[in-house]
């Protein structure tokens, strides 16, 4: 592949789901800086060169079929989700971003806010309308629940998450931003304590999803991995609402 292309791992032409209110199809990038046990894209971690090479068959890459796709269906889709892996660790993703942006779509990233001066970039430049941020935990367990173990993880977290309150709150003056950040819910390594600490961090109107735990059958480390219950699922759900009033389950 060449230094000027996106690493790309998946393609899904259409979803209904992961952009909210919007058409869209989701590009699926290779490469994580975080290892949580509880992964559902394990085979979406690492970045291999072989199989970046299997994706480019004569002379036409994977990017270039992504953006061919878009070119037919413009003014049938609304948006395209940028998703991984982990996104932000793409350099070309501004460059990628652009080119989305010139069909005239929408843009939403998934990020679990590790790389919050690239995020600050995007932001800046107006290149995403959209960014969901996945809180793995508690300052506390945050080791564990991403499996980072760098020393400033906790800092780089919570300077993203205060970029897109920022951000959030702006966008009440109409640029038409939106966000939303989501935890996933694991028996063994998730107390209530810590969803209550995560709602604190998150601005009172900003949707805030708390997602179950399910053995999807791709999971990193599903040993000793499990879902809590109904009822303690609705008790985090109360927690959170203390701080976020716009705080949901997502089974």
């Amino acid at each position: 592949m060449s230094d000027d292309s996106m690493r790309i791992r998946g393609f899904q032409k259409l979803t209904l789901l992961d952009y909210p209110g919007q058409m869209a199809c989701i590009v699926f990038t290779a490469g994580c800086n975080f290892r949580c046990p509880f992964c559902q894209n394990a085979g979406l971690l690492q970045t291999d060169a072989a199989e970046d090479a299997e994706e480019s068959t004569g002379g036409r890459t994977q990017e270039d079929e992504i953006f061919s796709y878009l070119e037919k269906r413009r003014g049938i889709l609304d948006g395209v989700v940028i998703s991984g892996g982990e996104p932000l660790m793409q350099e070309k993703l501004p460059e990628f971003i652009r080119r989305i942006r010139q069909l005239g779509l929408l843009v939403k990233v998934d990020t679990n806010g590790s790389f919050p001066d690239r995020l600050a970039y995007l932001l800046e430049e107006n290149l995403v309308d959209y960014v969901a941020m996945d809180i793995k935990s508690g300052r506390e367990g945050y080791p564990d629940a991403s499996g980072c173990r760098r020393k400033d993880i906790v800092k780089q977290v919570a300077a993203s998450i205060a970029l897109l309150n920022r951000a959030a709150s702006e966008s009440r003056c109409g640029n038409g931003f939106s966000c939303e950040f989501r935890t996933t819910l694991v028996k063994g390594i998730h107390r209530a304590e810590d969803v209550e600490e995560i709602a604190r961090q998150i601005g009172r109107d900003i949707p805030y999803y708390l997602q179950s735990y399910s053995d999807a059958g791709d999971i990193l480390h599903p040993e000793g991995l499990a879902s809590f219950s109904g009822e303690e699922l609705a008790d985090m759900l109360h927690r959170a609402r203390r701080y976020c009033r716009k705080a949901e389950l997502r089974i």
